[in-house]
């Protein structure tokens, strides 16, 4: 293994706190990790690592020689990828943050696909259901189900509509009878969606009648699939977007409630952060992702 990717290796190693993690990570045995930091260590006549058996840690020495080497890698990386993309290879990392929702039931299908189109790439994900800055956090893409953009350190590009549904369990109806007018919502506990986990108010619209109510009810949260599941098992009324839920509608395990309001529109957007140029690799996985999303798995 050459003097690089044995940096690579320990700056792994040294990030992940474990020679397995790292090992994963680079699908090497952890053997072979071992291996190439000690030889790593032997060609520096240095101490790197000091190993426990509960925990891997830098040595004062490590944590010098991390600091250093980690900028000069990631340049490496950059200088790789930025070379091919001029020669129209799409290459290096991605960096993305998604919410988890979307995560799970869409993205798996975009990566697979997208890596066997673009093998050179790297695709590192990190969902979360709160707000992400990605130019403090140094993301080259996020992706939001959010209503307009009010970021203005970021460039957005506007994918589709998310369409939202009024979901509840068939037993919670036959217990209390379905709403037919947003007033009968006070009827009914409601499960609020907010990124802290606070009460949510639904402003519903049906031609030019609006109608807002203050969703209450013994749960809320920051993830619509945990909303969901609570919506089966009868826990109340919930507001979701409707590829969260289509499955339980399918199954007949949710049934639409008041179908005829509407809640206010939601987008699916992509954000960037202020590029002078979009980097290849990032516009070619945004014109995959919107081409998958518009016609293999609308939302």
């Amino acid at each position: 293994m050459g003097e690089l990717e044995s940096i690579r290796t320990f700056l792994a190693v040294a990030e992940l706190h474990s020679f397995s993690g790292a090992a994963r990570q680079l699908a090497m045995t952890p053997a072979s990790v071992t291996r190439t930091v000690s030889a790593l260590e032997d060609r520096l006549g240095v101490q790197l690592l000091l190993r426990t058996t509960r925990q891997v840690s830098l040595t004062s020495a490590g944590a010098v020689y991390a600091a250093r080497m980690a900028p000069l890698v990631q340049g490496i990386a950059r200088a790789t990828s930025d070379t091919q993309e001029q020669h129209g290879q799409t290459a290096g990392l991605i960096r993305i943050s998604a919410p988890m929702s979307l995560g799970l039931k869409v993205l798996p299908a975009v990566l697979s696909q997208f890596a066997v189109l673009n093998p050179l790439t790297h695709v590192a994900l990190t969902l979360s259901d709160g707000f992400v800055d990605i130019v403090a956090e140094d993301y080259d893409l996020a992706i939001r189900i959010s209503g307009p953009p009010n970021d203005k350190s970021t460039v957005w590009r506007k994918i589709c509509k998310v369409p939202r549904l009024l979901v509840a369990a068939p037993a919670l109806l036959t217990r209390h009878g379905p709403p037919e007018a947003p007033e009968d919502l006070q009827r009914f506990a409601c499960l609020s969606y907010g990124q802290e986990a606070r009460e949510e108010t639904w402003d519903l619209s049906r031609g030019a009648s609006q109608r807002r109510h203050l969703a209450k009810g013994g749960f809320s949260a920051n993830n619509g699939d945990l909303l969901a599941r609570l919506a089966v098992q009868g826990e109340g009324i919930a507001l979701l977007p409707r590829f969260i839920v289509e499955e339980d509608l399918r199954a007949n395990r949710l049934v639409q409630v008041l179908p005829d309001w509407a809640a206010p529109d939601i987008w699916l957007t992509l954000y960037y952060p202020p590029y002078d140029h979009l980097p290849l690799r990032v516009a070619t996985f945004s014109d995959f992702f919107e081409v998958y999303v518009k016609e293999t798995h609308p939302l």
